[in-house]
């Protein structure tokens, strides 16, 4: 598409001005990442004017959620006194079984989550009671209706539920950092530039961000947080180094399995938005997967093993409740009649048969099970022998 307005920062940021009546979005570190993000959208997403429409709504959303949060920092500042202990992160290659493994966790007693909808607006609306945010659930709901309108079969791809525990990277994103935004666009030369860029300015807003979510729903003193996301890989150390008491979770499944159906999500999340080849999107996936577990391979060697639990998928297929358990006990979570009531009552409720079938191919973007096994065998090896 054409460099016009709709994509411009200074629009952008007149915009959620203007929108939320609000002016400071203090430490604006986020504005290099903002430029480097806006830059490759103009060149290289081949957005059609919908898609481009659809993401500036999403940059202006970000950036009004940001707004409010530093003026409600100001007028409450007992936000920051909020203790937030993150016992888990979850990491590993998209596709994982790491949606269902988070879920489950976050169901028990004494866990909490970021929610959906919570993601999408984690600022209160004007006039919101705390503690009652309907307007913000029903404004999730709306969106998350308008994506299914379009891409009905993204719910046999990953379940959607604006309650469900869900990833940070959507509120890392709206700081323009996190592999979301790789996953919103096809923006290869802005993914590149993240792979060498410092996160950790993202990582230390989220944090405050977690104590603003803690502080509008008080039923969650004392609770722990568990993470999440695909992005957690590739910039494991910047997550570990923010929550250095949070034990890493990596789940682990074949990539025979991961990456076709990694790359039919892709698809789908571009072709909301864009007009992007199939073969283009496995390539480009293909190659970034596999960049991401070379550079956690390092990462993992620093970090330490003992802060590692290791979940293989075939495992909690088999036996979801001992697997859960394993990471529950690290968190300092005991296992009690309680704990497992929850835990039970969720896999319940939350079978894959519950969901349509998700058909995916390597051949539809080009790619061969040869060469899947040829990229990724050093992990195999490791993690699945």
């Amino acid at each position: 598409m054409d460099d016009t307005p709709t994509l411009a920062k200074d629009a952008l940021l007149a915009t959620a001005r203007g929108r939320s009546g609000l002016g400071d979005f203090g430490d604006m570190w986020f504005i290099e990442p903002m430029d480097r993000y806006l830059e490759s959208l103009r060149s290289e997403a081949r957005l059609t004017d919908a898609g481009a429409a659809a993401q500036r709504e999403v940059m202006v959303k970000g950036l009004v959620s940001r707004l409010r949060l530093i003026d409600d920092l100001k007028r409450h500042p007992e936000i920051l006194d909020e203790k937030v202990e993150v016992a888990g992160i979850i990491l590993g290659l998209p596709r994982t079984g790491s949606t269902i493994f988070h879920r489950l966790l976050a169901s028990t007693p004494g866990m909490t989550a970021i929610r959906w909808w919570e993601g999408q607006n984690y600022a209160p609306f004007p006039g919101e009671e705390r503690g009652s945010p309907v307007e913000r659930r029903a404004a999730a709901q709306v969106m998350l209706d308008g994506w299914l309108g379009v891409a009905p079969g993204l719910m046999s791809i990953h379940p959607l539920d604006i309650d469900g525990p869900d990833e940070e990277i959507i509120i890392l994103g709206q700081m323009f950092v996190s592999t979301m935004l790789e996953g919103m666009a096809f923006v290869p030369t802005f993914a590149d530039w993240l792979s060498g860029y410092d996160q950790s300015c993202g990582h230390r807003d989220l944090i405050v961000v977690l104590q603003y979510l803690q502080w509008q729903d008080p039923s969650r003193a004392g609770r722990k947080w568990i993470l999440k996301s695909p992005s957690n890989l590739p910039f494991a150390e910047v997550a570990a180094s923010a929550f250095p008491d949070a034990q890493l979770i990596m789940t682990h499944r074949d990539p025979m399995q991961v990456v076709p159906s990694y790359i039919s999500m892709m698809a789908s999340l571009y072709g909301m938005s864009a007009e992007v080849p199939d073969e283009l999107v496995g390539r480009f996936w293909i190659e970034r997967l596999d960049e991401w577990l070379r550079a956690f391979e390092g990462a993992r060697n620093r970090i330490g093993e003992d802060r590692f639990i290791d979940i293989d998928y075939r495992q909690v297929a088999r036996e979801p409740l001992v697997q859960a358990k394993r990471a529950l006990a690290r968190f300092g979570i005991s296992d009690t009649p309680e704990a497992e009531a929850a835990l039970t009552e969720f896999l319940a409720g939350n079978g894959r048969e519950q969901r349509p079938a998700h058909d995916y191919s390597l051949e539809r973007y080009g790619l061969t099970a040869e060469e899947v096994e040829a990229r990724f065998a050093a992990y195999r090896a490791r993690y699945l022998a």
